[in-house]
Formats: structure tokens, C-alpha cells, sequence
């Protein structure tokens, strides 16, 4: 009966009942390398990006002593890049809800939320270590003291190396560093290229930053992630972490000052400073399992040209003879850059920290070197902003959204009562005067039928 007077309303979502958005920080554009340390061995992951002439291709890379090189995966990079990616959230804020009436379904129930070539035989004071190829790569490590006699060795096996190298090269060699070189092989385009991994004995703690510095800009954003039994930090870098009270959220952009905050933290330290972003447990099943997805996890459908590949290495002796050849498959490629990257770990889980910077050129003149962390507590990768700008709730008209207002302003704009939250609220006023006028017109009814049998009364004891 009463249902005729309340109405039918289809059920609709409560105010500020969903799961707040988020902002990922992301930084695709950045340089990225990844050191896998343990006291067994140490593995250097880079991503390595080229566009010009394949044949003008060279990548040399400082060594202690004879290293193993393997073929590696943009996926290896993307996963380990997903499971640690800043995700900053958004306070939630406690919107005034609509009517009651507006909640209910059909039956009056509650409705919830929507739910290159090979190496050759030593030549003067340059001594060929190791030479082999790697996929699409001729690989050759090197030996010597005499800088202009290893970059005469280079130029003659058709590594070119950019004059601006050499200085550097020169440094190196006076600090008694071996060196990797690669080139691309005859008839293999830049498609082929494929991030690398270089794997070392012992711990090495050190980053080849000068190497690196070579043709950048006047500054360079880099990413670096750290697979240990620990937490890392820089040692001969200044370094901040961005606590979470100093983010703000700004509901009008939907987007947080962490960006910013970034860049005032490097320009603070002149263009030096590195961000600890996070330094979190992961189980080296759950790094594993995603990477053998081939990235179907965390982009769709993996895309084939980014996972791994079946390889064809072989190796040269000194004299450049034929060593022999191995052929692996895809997948056992990809069983080999995982056993690299958990090498010499032993517990379940790993120590994943990574951090950025938007380094200057002027100071990436020193390499980039480690230490453990004397505060070995996890840091978060998931960011929860308590402080907001521009924050807005909706303002009812009866059953309808007509507006927006801050939430300290919406309950008492919005017409009828209003609710806190998604907590129900009583019905609205109209139903409430319709309630009472039917009330009203009940009691009339009363009243009258009272005065006639009063009246009925009176007239049978006058006829007695």
C-alpha cells in the first residue's frame, strides 16, 4: 500500500563507493640496466637502443677479467619494470550519498556498487680473451695496457669507436680494466638487436656510469633496478626517497605533485642526485613466472618481436678458429636469463630496489657505485596521498546529480536529507508529507464516523 505512494526507482551507485584511480609513474624513454648481485656472481642487464647504420654499430663495455655473455629480453626488463612501478593513489573522500529511495531496486532492496666479425689473434699489446658470437652479435674481450694499441685494435676489426670514447677508454685502461666489445654481425639489421646480460664471478658493486655518458644530452633520465639479498643504495651519489606526506592530490587533474617533487629533488642536487623509488620483497617465483608469460600479464598478448628467441653461439679461439657451435631454443634461452638473474641467491624471495635520475652529463664523469643500505626496511612502490586540492562531491536534486561542491558544502546543497557516504539514508520529505497527509485524511474519517454515532445516540433516547 505504501509502495504505490514511495514510487519504483531503478538501484544506482553510492557516492564514493568505488576504488579510488591511481597515477603510475612511468619513465619509458629512460635508459635502463639491471645488476643482479649475489657473493656467487654478478650479472649487468642493459637495454640497448640504436637507430643508425648497422655496420656503424659498437658497444664496449669495461670488464674485470673474462666475463660470460648471453642474450636477454625486453620482457625480462618489462617484468621486473611492472611489478615495481610507482603506483600513486588517490585519498578517498566521504561523499554526502544520495536519498535512501534512490538506492533501492524494484523489490525496495539495497543495490551495491557497480560492481661482428669474430676476433682475431693478439695484435701488439692487445690480448683477444674470449671471442664468440651471440645471436646477432659478435662478441670479443679484450686485454691490455696500452690504450692507443686496443683502440688501433678496435678500429681494425671494424669496431669504430666514437672519438669522444676514447678519453674514456684511455681512463679505463689505466685503472687496469679488460674490456667486452660487440658489433653486429654481416647481414643482421638493428631488428635484431637484443638487450644483453654480462655475467662476472664475485660481487661487483660498480656501474660503468662514464661509458654511459657518452652521447647524451645535457642530461639523461636512467633507471636502475637492483636484484639482491638486500636493500641497496648509491655510495657515491646523494640520493632522496619522497615520503608519502609530501604528496598532494589534485582531484582537478586527477594527478599528484610526485613528478614535480621529483624534479625539485634533482635540481636541489644540481643534477646529481638519485630517487630511492621503492625497495620491495618479491618471490622469485612470482618474477619467474611472469617473465616465462612472455608478458601476457602485464600488456596483453606478448608480443613475439620482445620476448625471447633462439640463439646460435659460437666461439672462435684465439687464433680465430672455429670453436664449434650451440643452438638453444627460445625457451631455453629464457631458462638461462633467469637462472642469471637469481645466481647465487638462495631464499625464496629477492630484494628488488629501484631507482631513477635525471642525471647530468657534467656528472656522470665517475662510475655509479653501490652499497648495502644500513636501513634495511622495505620501501613501497604503492603510494597513499593523504593530502588533496579541488576536491568535489555531487549535489542531488531529489534522485538526481545537478552539480558538484566541495564535501564540507554538497550535503547541506543537495535537496532532502543527505546521507554520509554509502550509508543508507531515511526517505525523502515528499514521502514523508504524502505519509502525513495520508495520516490526515485517516483521522478525518475517525472523527466524523465518532460524531454520527454520537449523534445516533442522542436521537434514541429522546424517542424513549
Amino acid at each position: 500500500m505504501l509502495g504505490t505512494f514511495a514510487g519504483e526507482r531503478e538501484a544506482k551507485a553510492c557516492g564514493g563507493c568505488f576504488h579510488p584511480p591511481a597515477q603510475v609513474a612511468s619513465d619509458i624513454t629512460d635508459e635502463r640496466m639491471l645488476l643482479s648481485v649475489s657473493q656467487k656472481q654478478t650479472t649487468l642487464y642493459d637495454q640497448i637502443r640504436y637507430s643508425g647504420n648497422p655496420s656503424s654499430f659498437a658497444w664496449v663495455l669495461p670488464i674485470k677479467g673474462t666475463v660470460d655473455v648471453g642474450l636477454s629480453s625486453d620482457v625480462l626488463f618489462a617484468s621486473v619494470d611492472s611489478l615495481t612501478q610507482t603506483t600513486i593513489l588517490q585519498p578517498q573522500i566521504n561523499c554526502p550519498g544520495p536519498p535512501e529511495e534512490c538506492q533501492q531496486d524494484k523489490n525496495g532492496a539495497f543495490g551495491g556498487a557497480a560492481n661482428a666479425d669474430s676476433g682475431s689473434a693478439p695484435a701488439g699489446d692487445v690480448t683477444v680473451t674470449k671471442a664468440e658470437n651471440v645471436g646477432p652479435y659478435a662478441t670479443v674481450q679484450l686485454h691490455s695496457t696500452d690504450s692507443s694499441a686496443l683502440e688501433q685494435w678496435l678500429s681494425d676489426n671494424g669496431f669504430q669507436v666514437p672519438a669522444e670514447e676514447k678519453p674514456i677508454i684511455d681512463m679505463y685502461v689505466s685503472e687496469g680494466f679488460d674490456f667486452l666489445a660487440m658489433k653486429l654481425l654481416p647481414n643482421q639489421g638493428v631488428q635484431a638487436m637484443r638487450p644483453v646480460r654480462v655475467t662476472m664471478p664475485g660481487a661487483s658493486l660498480s656501474l660503468p656510469l662514464r661509458m654511459a655518458a657518452i652521447g647524451t644530452g645535457a642530461s639523461v633520465g636512467i633507471t636502475i633496478w637492483v636484484v639482491a639479498e638486500g636493500r641497496y643504495e648509491p655510495q657515491n651519489f646523494p640520493f632522496f626517497h619522497i615520503d608519502d606526506t609530501e604528496l598532494v592530490w589534485d582531484f582537478a587533474t586527477s594527478s599528484s605533485n610526485y613528478t614535480t617533487l621529483r624534479q625539485s629533488h634533482g635540481a636541489t642536487l644540481n643534477g646529481k642526485g638519485w630517487e630511492i623509488e621503492s625497495s620491495i620483497d618479491i618471490a622469485q617465483t612470482t618474477i619467474q613466472s611472469l617473465i616465462l608469460s612472455g608478458g601476457s600479464r602485464f600488456g596483453g598478448p606478448s608480443d613475439p618481436s620482445q620476448d625471447y628467441l633462439p640463439v646460435t653461439s659460437s666461439t672462435q679461439g684465439d687464433a680465430g678458429a672455429d670453436g664449434g657451435s650451440m643452438t638453444e631454443t627460445a625457451d631455453q634461452v629464457r631458462q638461462d636469463d633467469i637462472a642469471a638473474l637469481f645466481g647465487g641467491m638462495s631464499g625464496s624471495n629477492v630484494r628488488v630496489t629501484r631507482m631513477r635520475s635525471d642525471i647530468s652529463h657534467a656528472a656522470m664523469n665517475v662510475d655509479f657505485v653501490l652499497r648495502a643500505s644500513a636501513d634495511q626496511a622495505e620501501l613501497s612502490n604503492s603510494r597513499n596521498v593523504v593530502n588533496s586540492l579541488n576536491a568535489t562531491c555531487p549535489v542531488y536534486d531529489g534522485c538526481d546529480i545537478v552539480g558538484s561542491a566541495p564535501p564540507d558544502q554538497a550535503g547541506a546543497l543537495s535537496t532532502g536529507p543527505a546521507g554520509k557516504g554509502c550509508a543508507a539514508t531515511r526517505a525523502s520529505d515528499s514521502t514523508d508529507l504524502k505519509l502525513a497527509g495520508l495520516m490526515g485524511v485517516v483521522g478525518l474519517f475517525a472523527m466524523r464516523r465518532h460524531r454520527e454515532r454520537a449523534r445516533n445516540r442522542e436521537l434514541v433516547k429522546k424517542k424513549r
